[in-house]
């Protein structure tokens, strides 16, 4: 038999930030090889953010900074009239490639862990790609990759199930990762609005919930901002959510996604918020030790122990949007994606 693992020793007190960084998107550049070098140039930028944050956060509030969470497509921006082969030739990176390992190598030298959320190609499924949280460590290796579950247009592994599941097994699916800082899940931009795709991951045990975003900023609540809050509280989670700074490069006016980067705790209190632009102000020391406190102790707010797991199956076992959407796996268009949307709303009502 061979021995366990020894866990990695705990981490009870650090700085995480949610960077609110610029997305210079790549639509407006007309070969692959000028988008490939703004994609470079931000990556390079972002280092620098993220360098000079970890030296004044540390000055500021003597705890180092070991979580950084960037924004949603903060490397290329988001499809804009491309075809998908436009797109993925101009924006999609390849696992292991130039991108990735320049990415791991920012962690590695400023000691973060980094998480990035971009989209990239799996050369089990040649003809689509997919968008990813990917988290890097202080190491220079890849921790945790989770591929976006909710989409209405991009490819998800759930339209090619079966045999994404033949391929990676279940527990591919809803990822966490073991490490210092805690136990680590990760969310992707509108799946917060989705209570499942938390609880999953609070379900096998993440305590800290990455959420990479690019979402409208307001000055009232929006959903999204709801939601952060709510999936806080029901999973007794943090969260740590990174809003783009501004959008420059397309038509859509440049300060529509800003603001609202947060780090909300298991409470559902906003520790730390950013107001609008490139900032650093979305840091909050993670209390990991509080956390776990509150997660060891009975009571009524102990969530997560009272679930009745059970009385909910059968609720979960109706059909809706159903998997397999192309299950030979071509990448499928807007129209088709909107008319299959259709029949699950048909059929959500059917008595």
């Amino acid at each position: 038999m061979t021995k366990a693992a020894a866990k990695p020793p705990s981490t009870e007190r650090y700085t995480a930030l949610a960077l609110q960084t610029r997305c210079d998107a790549v639509n407006r550049d007309k070969s692959a090889k000028d988008a490939r070098a703004r994609m470079k140039g931000a990556v390079a930028r972002v280092a620098e953010e993220i360098g000079a944050a970890k030296g004044f956060l540390k000055g500021f509030n003597g705890y180092d900074l070991k979580l950084v969470v960037l924004p949603e497509y903060w490397m290329t921006g988001f499809p804009l009239g491309e075809s998908r082969e436009q797109w993925r030739e101009k924006a999609v990176i390849d696992i292991g490639d130039e991108f990735e390992q320049a990415m791991a190598a920012v962690a590695k030298k400023l000691g973060v862990y980094l998480c990035s959320n971009h989209y990239e190609n799996d050369p089990a499924f040649g003809d689509l790609y997919f968008q990813a949280n990917v988290a890097y460590s202080p190491r220079g290796e890849t921790v945790l990759r989770y591929r976006r579950m909710i989409s209405l247009y991009s490819p998800t592994p759930y339209d090619v199930w079966d045999a994404y599941l033949e391929k990676y097994g279940i527990d591919s699916v809803f990822p966490v990762a073991e490490t210092e800082i805690g136990v680590l899940g990760m969310i992707a931009s509108e799946e917060i609005l989705y209570p499942e795709i938390a609880r999953m991951f609070a379900l096998k045990g993440a305590e800290i919930l990455l959420h990479p975003t690019s979402e409208v900023g307001a000055p009232a609540l929006t959903p999204k901002d709801i939601a952060k809050r709510a999936r806080a509280i029901e999973n007794m989670a943090y969260v740590v959510s990174a809003n783009t700074g501004g959008l420059s490069g397309t038509p859509v006016p440049a300060n529509s996604t800003d603001m609202m980067s947060k780090i909300v705790d298991w409470m559902g209190r906003v520790v730390a918020e950013a107001g609008a632009g490139e900032t650093m102000n979305a840091n909050a020391v993670i209390d990991l030790a509080g956390l776990r406190d509150a997660r060891a102790r009975t009571g009524m707010s102990n969530l997560l122990s009272r679930l009745p797991l059970a009385a909910f199956r059968h609720g979960y076992k109706a059909d809706r949007a159903l998997p397999n959407r192309t299950p030979d796996g071509r990448m499928i268009e807007r129209a088709e994606a909107i008319r299959l949307q259709q029949q699950t709303i048909e059929n959500m009502f059917r008595r």
